[in-house]
This record gives structure tokens, sequence and C-alpha cells, in this order.
């Protein structure tokens, strides 16, 4: 119906930077979030925003080196990931829900609509 769908992952050197893409092409929602897993680990939050970008949040862990960026008028949600470190290696998912708020949310059971993943790997 309205699986989102990830793209931009690759393998980049450590230092290095990518931008991972989140598309919806469902009705609108309202609050997005980008969350990773890693071989071994459980998932984990990277950050959120909603959709009139009163709000975005991220995760210590990349503060700093991520950005959260929405363009609305073509349903699509960016990560932009600088300074990349092994550690970042993960796949990496976004979500959405519909449910409006002034806040954004770093829980999973708080979204709806998930992609199937896009994997980035960083070399060292």
């Amino acid at each position: 119906q309205e699986q989102p769908v990830e793209s931009g992952g690759g393998l980049v050197q450590a230092g290095g930077s990518l931008r991972l893409s989140c598309e919806f092409s469902g009705r609108t929602s309202n609050i997005y979030g980008w969350f990773r897993q890693a071989p071994g680990k459980e998932r984990e939050f990277v950050s959120c925003t909603n959709r009139n970008g009163a709000t975005s949040s991220y995760a210590d862990s990349v503060k700093g080196r991520f950005t959260i960026s929405r363009d609305n008028a073509n349903n699509t949600v960016y990560l932009e990931m600088n300074h990349l470190k092994p550690d970042d290696t993960a796949v990496y998912y976004c979500a959405s829900t519909r449910l409006y708020d002034r806040v954004c949310f770093q829980a999973i059971g708080e979204y709806d609509y998930w992609g199937r993943g896009t994997q980035v790997t960083v070399s060292s």
C-alpha cells in the first residue's frame, strides 16, 4: 500500500559522506524516523522529524554528523550522513506515521509504515 522505499546506501570510506533517501508513495505522513540495525545488535533510533519541520531529534551517537531533512513536495525524507565511522555500518530503515504531534518519536512502536532497509557499510 504505502511501504516507504529507502535508497542511497552503499560502501564508503571512513570519514566519507552518504545521503539516504526515503520516498513515501501513499497519503502524506506527519512524523518520520530513521533507525538502524547493525549485525548482532538491536534496532536503534537514529533521527526523526515532523512534516512541518517543527522539530528534529538525533541519537547522541550521530549528533553533529547526521542531518535529517524533507522535501514535502516529493514526499521524500533524507538523511545526510557525514564523517562516517565504521560503527555506522548497519541496515538503515525509514519509518513514518500519520499521527500528528509537535514532537517526533524515538520509539519503534510509534511508527506504522516501514521500509525494507538499505545497507550502509563504512570501511576503515
